[in-house]
């Protein structure tokens, strides 16, 4: 019986396959090469061979941008991705990619929060105002369209703020601007700055001692420190009341977390002067009352004082600063035009003196 040859296996290869094969060419190592436009092409006319290669995660600037004053802002990426609704590593590659395409490391990430370096801290300047700009474009084009017809304003402020000093000027916005919903939170200290930080209300109406590098504060208002005593009191009636005829009485103050018992207590120390505290309470109005009622003494500000009050009053400017009111803003906040419309009730271009970015003396 003869052997037949093997049948050959065939090859099912499609004419386009075929097609995709093509011999080597000289000096064609079989590794991939990037695509390099010749000399003339007009892909290598719109970008010169020198020009500094860009590195960019998706290829929008705004976007980086916006992760990287985010982060600058919350202090951590986490918080960052959460306020963008993105995930973290695409906040970090946001970020990574901007600092390759600038060429320079903008944010430190070595604790547990992140830092700016001064290239950071010198773009975030730049870049803070145009992507707070970009963000409030939708509600500025909407009500430079319908003026200030509608909208709403969030002001933060001190319970003695509301009640003495925001009468007269939430009475004169609400004449000229009926349709505009203001909310006015009655918060103090660190509650305010929060709501101030995270961009919560549009500014802060308030004193302040120490203004924090991230806040912007001016103050408009001046009262003097001033000492109240029930009218049948020693020093009702004294003509010069001097620091250390207080020390026999009892001071009725505010809270120590407040700046007016810490101020005290400052000016106290200060000048070696013994003191003692009988009523801790809030409220300017409390304070008063149980100062008429003859429970103590107590230095307040100006400001809480009225005509109707039945209390000894002496100026005690000599030994304690005066308490400024102003306005509170986070540096490079984008303010509306509802925003801007009240603050120009308190002092028209208030913020044109100097920019955001200023120091200030403030206190609460």
């Amino acid at each position: 019986m003869i052997d037949k040859p093997p049948r050959r296996k065939r090859l099912n290869v499609s004419s386009r396959s075929i097609a995709r094969v093509r011999p080597p060419k000289p000096g064609d190592d079989g590794r991939k090469t990037r695509f390099r436009p010749d000399a003339g092409s007009s892909f290598s006319s719109r970008r010169s061979s020198d020009a500094p290669p860009r590195w960019y995660y998706k290829g929008n600037r705004l976007k980086q941008l916006r992760a990287f004053c985010y982060t600058a802002r919350l202090g951590t990426i986490s918080r960052a991705a959460e306020a963008l609704f993105l995930s973290q590593p695409s906040v970090s590659l946001q970020l990574a990619a901007l600092e390759k395409e600038l060429g320079t490391l903008l944010v430190d990430r070595s604790g547990r929060r992140t830092q700016l370096t001064p290239a950071g801290a010198a773009l975030y300047e730049l870049a803070r105002p145009l992507v707070e700009g970009l963000e409030n474009l939708d509600a500025e084009f909407r009500s430079r369209l319908q003026g200030l017809d509608a909208g709403e304003l969030n002001i933060a402020a001190g319970a003695s703020t509301i009640q003495y000093l925001l009468p007269a000027l939430v009475q004169a916005y609400r004449e000229k601007y009926p349709s505009v919903r203001l909310q006015l939170h009655n918060v103090t200290g660190r509650d305010g700055l929060a709501l101030l930080r995270s961009d919560a209300v549009d500014f802060a109406i308030g004193s302040m001692l120490d203004v924090p590098n991230d806040l912007s504060y001016e103050p408009v208002y001046h009262f003097d420190p001033m000492l109240i005593t029930p009218l049948d009191h020693p020093l009702a009636n004294r003509r010069n009341v001097q620091l250390a005829d207080l020390s026999p009485y009892g001071l009725i103050l505010p809270p120590r977390r407040l700046t007016t018992f810490r101020l005290v207590d400052l000016i106290f120390q200060k000048r070696q002067v013994p003191y003692h505290v009988a009523i801790e309470v809030g409220g300017w109005d409390v304070i008063k009352q149980y100062v008429a009622m003859g429970l103590g003494i107590s230095i307040v500000t100006g400001i809480c004082l009225q005509p109707s009050d039945r209390l000894a009053v002496h100026n005690m400017r000599e030994y304690f600063p005066q308490r400024s009111y102003g306005v509170v803003v986070r540096k490079g906040k984008y303010l509306s035009a509802h925003a801007r419309a009240f603050v120009d009730l308190i002092k028209p271009n208030l913020f044109a003196r100097r920019g955001y970015d200023e120091s200030g003396h403030s206190e609460r």
